[in-house]
């Protein structure tokens, strides 16, 4: 595995990663669950030409087939997106807009929701409708405003004006993440979905990797006997740090060895 990141202010980072994959991989039921973006597949500017990095997914395959081992994908992207980008679907369980959809059953919203998500949406696209490289991410409990690739000239002042403008509606929940802000008229985050599936599949221990500032509610729902890893830079809350994807493919390979002989 490669070298770990060196730790930064604030956050609570451990390098025995290798020894806590291996006590991991003996949990009578275990969860892995893990952000796409990232952390299976690098950061590309388009996000509809995201893919997984062969070795994770052909590692990701195999665990999810062994004997009481789920694995889940928890990402911010609309789950039909996800399904997309990711190539992957059962036994792999797909979640999607940070915990608002899940692949057995998508966000249900009541009437007021759906009329702010319908408001929300026309105010949305309005004020970026003509800026440069920025893109709508539609999904059914809200519209996310991407800016990667966009430039700083035109990023921080489209996410500033949806931040002060649209996001600021009352019943929005807004969710910062790299080059994207997130915006849901249902409030939800990563750390709710992984306890969610946590208890649905009576999981006695989890490891749950993310590289995003909205990964970190998921890591501080992680207690003992869990692990977390952080992926690239950044503070966290994350017991352990990897530098980036092909370390993450390292890192489920490791898991997919020692569990296959526990």
């Amino acid at each position: 595995m490669g070298p770990l990141l060196p730790r930064r202010a604030g956050a609570a980072v451990v390098t025995d990663l290798d020894a806590a994959i291996r006590e991991i991989a003996s949990a009578r039921t275990l969860l892995v669950a893990l952000d796409f973006d990232g952390v299976l597949a690098p950061l590309v500017d388009v996000p509809s030409e995201s893919r997984p990095l062969p070795e994770s997914a052909a590692a990701l395959g195999s665990l999810a087939t062994l004997p009481g081992t789920v694995v889940a994908l928890v990402s911010g992207r609309g789950l039909a997106d996800l399904a997309a980008t990711s190539g992957f679907g059962t036994p792999i369980r797909l979640v999607g807009s940070h915990g608002g959809e899940f692949d057995d059953g998508g966000a249900v919203l009541d009437d007021d929701q759906r009329a702010l998500l319908d408001a929300l949406t026309a105010e949305v696209t309005a004020l970026v409708d003509g800026e440069p490289g920025v893109k709508l991410e539609h999904k059914p409990a809200g519209i996310a405003v991407h800016v990667r690739g966009t430039g700083p000239e035109v990023g921080p002042r489209v996410l500033d004006a949806v931040r002060t403008g649209p996001a600021a509606r009352p019943g929005v929940d807004a969710t910062p993440g790299k080059d994207v802000l997130d915006l849901a008229v249902l409030q939800v985050n990563k750390g709710m979905a992984v306890d969610v599936l946590r208890e649905r599949v009576g999981a006695d221990a989890v490891l749950f990797a993310g590289d995003d500032v909205t990964d970190e509610t998921a890591f501080a729902r992680l207690g003992p006997g869990d692990v977390g890893v952080k992926v690239g830079d950044g503070d966290t809350v994350a017991g352990h740090r990897v530098a980036g994807p092909p370390d993450v493919a390292r890192v489920l390979e490791l898991l997919l060895a020692t569990r296959s002989q526990a």
